[in-house]
């Protein structure tokens, strides 16, 4: 991770140094010749960081010196950072002054601020002088250590890398093991105890968890089982927090439940009379006392009922009340099964040829996986991207074999990965330590933390968030991160994972004296005392938010980058201010859910601030001052139930990328017009009218990509300002929703033109229109892009609109419209003009409506009586020579509560594509596709049918 840090510093002060002529900014006399220096002494450390880096492991002194030279780099950073927004400040006040030239405006800013009256300037010399003495001493001390040189340069992360995750089949050598764990889970007996504890018993990354979830996911344990229940336990062992994660993981609410006994009642409620499953992943536990209350409160369930338990130490099975048969300590694989899974991700894609070459050489690898699954699997991802043999050999011959520390049997596969990655990519995974074990890691949101701590830097032609995503599915890849969960729906990528927690072992290793995270349950001071006042990174997590304390000590770790809380005390509002005063070298602020009712002026000061997420709080309003954060990149005030307005001058936080104001009824939003480099917007609230209305500061806001929410369009008294939005021209969006909801009572309507007026972004795939009041059924024109398509609480029409014209409409979902009592051919689109042509087949005399819709819901529309057929789907009556074929692909069809309806159409009824027919709280219909029923014949073929 230095190797990452150094080279930042160094771009750092050679862009400083650019900027400094251009700005005719200056420093102190003297200071250049000092910063010439310090980038000769970070070159000639620069040469020796990767022999330095593989040998801190076997010498400890080497770390230390390490530690040293991070300690410098963090601080140089800090500087530079300080000394260009000072710069990039002193250049946005020369534009806003058009009128002036930009030198007469430079020096009159120059003459009044000169640097903030070039304190400043000086203190910046100071300190880059003190850094220089401390550089000296680590340079010093390196030509001690004889360290070998090598070419720097710039690793570039392989492609195949981001292309694809495997997702291995890890029940390599566990065949046995699974099916002896279903059987002493599923058997009945009349001796011993009615609640049995069975224990997983082995080392780490020898597949304890991973052997229990398939043991958890398989369809006997599923069916057996009333209810079956996951806790990820880890140390400390909190029976409080045991108990809400299984009240959670059954679906029922923890809110106002603080006490052991409140829980347990809850918890007893949900599992009395049940036979259940309880899975506790990962317990360290060896005090039974403080096992016992909860696990007596379990008893009330069904006999037969079983607790899960993986552990590393035997002891602890014993202590949680495992006899010693109902202990089964998992052995390593054995050679040919830890090739077989090494094996399947290191040869994958790779040619005959290349197999046949690396064989011998990937069986000695695999033999230094000493069995453990984790390291074959770490191995065989590290290899996968490998094809030459040297590259083979050097991870064979490595030094890193060598180390001798506990676990020492995975640590050298996991090093080797990691010592793969490239310089940049490093600090990327190495940050993740600052997490509790079985975090749940949301990709986009680490993203957008790695992109506060600069971790992340733009290339020409490809952005911070594609980088940052690469850089997440390269770990992915590596095998760094697990427990996938995809979009299945989209492109199937991954949105989010865990990290198993030895390889978070591993993360934490690196960063032993930087990154913490620390969980508060009333022993407090003495936690946070043990941590280095060096970290950099820290989490806190309250167990008992209502009654906890915040830790006052966390204000003495002043040199912290990353301050995570989420769910704090109510205290957090007395001592928030303070927390800002100590805390300036905050990069990442995240205080979610922690009750604060009013943010701190002086939030203003945190100049290097780049990530704050002040979500889930009271806030009525934002401090001005907060608009003097340059380099702000990521603001979340989401679900901020009492905010009332964002800070006028928010335009002048240029740099912003990402604001979240989701789950907010209304927001005043103006000045947005400066806003240019946002990239996400979560929602935008319409507010004022005519040279009040704000909906034209959407108009620079080109950058814009994913998803966006437009709210309160009723409010629009003239449709003309709605163009000045332009969302034509935002290319970069897939996702609108329009809502055409007003806050006042209108005296006219006109949704129809204001709709009409809407020009959509020309890549839109999905577009959701609710609460419209307009009369005659409009559609945006020119987006035949569109995938999905939602229409709900369309209040008034009577008609829908012409949507079978859309050629690439896949899922359409109509809902809550009271007034439509039919649909005919309007819907189809036969014979409309207002969206576009009709699609139409290789034969010029054949017309398709919905030429690809595989999913059509309909849902609350109490009055719907009719559903027209389009006289069965086989000739248009306008022209007898056209045909028509309706909706060719339709896979799935939802009706829910339409009570009137009395008949699905012909070419519904036909459909040879119909997988799935769900019809709910609509009997007339619902009647009809019952066994025996009249529609029966028409769709027995139909694989699923569920009729409610």
């Amino acid at each position: 991770m230095v190797d990452a840090l150094v080279s930042v510093v160094m771009e750092q002060m050679s862009l400083m140094f650019a900027q400094e002529v251009q700005q005719e900014v200056r420093l102190v006399v003297g200071v250049k010749n000092e910063v010439r220096k310090l980038t000769s002494n970070f070159q000639a450390i620069q040469v020796v960081l990767a022999d330095a880096e593989e040998r801190q492991l076997k010498d400890g002194s080497i770390k230390l010196w390490i530690d040293q030279l991070k300690g410098v780099s963090y601080d140089m950073d800090d500087v530079l950072d300080e000394w260009g927004t000072a710069i990039a400040k002193s250049q946005m006040k020369v534009n806003e002054h058009p009128r002036k030239t930009a030198r007469k405006v430079c020096s009159m800013i120059f003459s009044c601020l000169c640097f903030r009256e070039v304190g400043l300037r000086r203190d910046i010399a100071h300190k880059i002088k003190e850094l220089n003495e401390r550089i000296d001493g680590i340079v010093i001390e390196k030509d001690r250590f004889h360290f070998k040189s090598s070419e720097v340069g710039i690793k570039q992360l392989e492609h195949q890398k981001t292309t694809s995750v495997i997702d291995a089949t890890e029940i390599k050598g566990r065949e046995k093991d699974k099916d002896r764990v279903i059987e002493m889970l599923l058997s009945e007996s009349s001796q011993g105890p009615a609640l049995r504890t069975i224990s997983l018993v082995g080392m780490g990354g020898i597949g304890k968890t991973t052997l229990a979830k398939l043991v958890y996911n398989d369809h006997k344990v599923e069916t057996h089982f009333e209810k079956i229940i996951w806790v990820c336990v880890s140390d400390p062992f909190d029976e409080i927090t045991i108990a809400k994660a299984i009240l959670e993981d059954l679906k029922e609410s923890t809110q106002n439940l603080n006490t052991l006994q409140t829980l347990v009642t809850h918890v007893q409620d949900s599992i009395r009379g049940k036979k259940f499953l309880l899975v506790l992943d990962d317990v360290w536990n060896e005090d039974s006392t403080k096992w016992e209350q909860l696990k007596d409160s379990l008893k009330c369930g069904l006999s037969g009922s079983r607790i899960l338990v993986t552990t590393r130490k035997k002891n602890v099975a014993s202590r949680m009340g495992s006899s010693s048969a109902d202990i089964l300590e998992l052995g390593l694989l054995s050679t040919d099964e830890c090739w077989s899974l090494f094996s399947q991700l290191a040869f994958f894609e790779k040619n005959s040829r290349e197999r046949r070459d690396l064989e011998d050489i990937g069986r000695q690898i695999a033999a230094k996986c000493k069995g453990l699954p984790l390291a074959a699997k770490s191995l065989g991802s590290l290899l996968r991207f490998k094809s030459r043999i040297e590259e083979w050999e050097s991870v064979l011959n490595s030094h890193v074999w060598e180390t001798e520390e506990a676990e020492s049997k995975i640590l050298a596969p996991l090093w080797l990965s990691y010592n793969d990655l490239p310089f940049d990519m490093r600090p990327c995974f190495s940050y993740c330590a600052i997490f509790p074990k079985d975090f749940r890691f949301e990709r986009d949101t680490l993203i957008k933390l790695w992109m506060a701590q600069r971790f992340l830097r733009e290339a020409p032609n490809k952005e911070m968030e594609v980088i940052g995503r690469e850089c997440f599915e390269a770990l992915a890849a590596c095998s760094f991160f697990q427990d996938f969960e995809k979009d299945d729906e989209g492109d199937g990528s991954i949105y989010a994972c865990k990290m198993h927690d030895m390889v978070h072992d591993f993360a934490q290793s690196l960063t032993k004296n930087e990154c913490f995270s620390v969980d508060i349950d009333g022993a407090v001071e003495s936690k946070i005392d043990s941590f280095s006042r060096d970290a950099r990174h820290s989490m806190v997590v309250f167990r008992n938010y209502d009654t906890d304390p915040y830790p006052a000590t966390i204000h003495s770790f002043k040199k912290l980058r990353s301050l995570i809380v989420d769910d704090g005390p109510s205290s957090m509002n007395a001592v928030l201010p303070s927390l800002i005063a100590n805390l300036s070298c905050l990069r990442t602020l995240k205080l979610s859910g922690c009750g604060i009712e009013k943010v701190p002026s002086n939030i203003g000061k945190l100049i290097h601030l780049r990530h704050v997420d002040l979500s889930r709080n009271k806030i009525r309003e934002l401090p001005e001052k907060m608009c003097e954060l340059y380099n702000m990149l990521t603001l979340d005030v989401s679900s901020c139930g009492e905010l009332e307005r964002l800070p006028d001058n928010i335009g002048r936080l240029v740099k912003l990328r990402h604001l979240s104001v989701g789950g907010l009824w209304f927001v005043k939003m103006r000045g947005f017009e400066g806003l240019s480099f946002l990239r996400g917007l979560d929602e935008f609230h319409v507010n004022g009218s005519g040279e009040e209305s704000n909906i034209g500061d959407l108009r620079n806001l080109n950058r814009l990509r994913g998803s966006l929410r437009i709210r309160w369009l009723g409010d629009v008294k003239d449709p003309d300002e709605v163009k000045k939005a332009e969302l034509k021209s935002k290319k970069h969006l897939t996702h609108l929703v329009l809502f055409f909801e007003s806050r006042t009572d209108r005296e006219k309507i006109n949704d129809d033109e204001v709709l009409e007026a809407l020009e959509p972004p020309p890549n839109l795939e999905s577009l959701e229109i609710r609460d419209y009041q307009g009369i005659i059924p409009v559609f945006p024109s020119c987006i035949n892009k569109l995938r999905v398509v939602e229409l709900r609480d369309w209040g008034k029409i009577e008609n829908l609109p012409p949507l079978g014209k859309l050629p690439s409409l896949e899922k359409l979902s109509v809902s809550v419209m009271e007034r439509v009592g039919r649909v005919g051919r309007e819907f189809l689109g036969l014979g409309v003009d207002s969206i576009g042509e009709m699609t139409s087949s290789s034969s010029s005399n054949t017309i398709i409506a919905f030429p690809k819709l595989k999913s059509l819901t309909f849902r609350w529309m109490t009055n719907l009586e009719e559903w027209e057929g389009g006289e069965g789907g086989n000739e248009d009556k306008t022209n007898i020579s056209i045909s028509t074929i309706i909706m060719p692909s339709l896979r799935s069809l939802e009706i829910t509560d339409c009570p009137k309806l009395k008949a699905l159409p012909d070419y519904v009824l036909q459909s040879t594509t119909l997988e799935q027919l769900e019809i709910s709280f609509s009997p007339i219909i619902g009647a009809q596709f019952k066994v025996g029923g009249k529609g029966w014949p028409n769709a027995s073929h139909t694989p699923n049918i569920s009729i409610y």
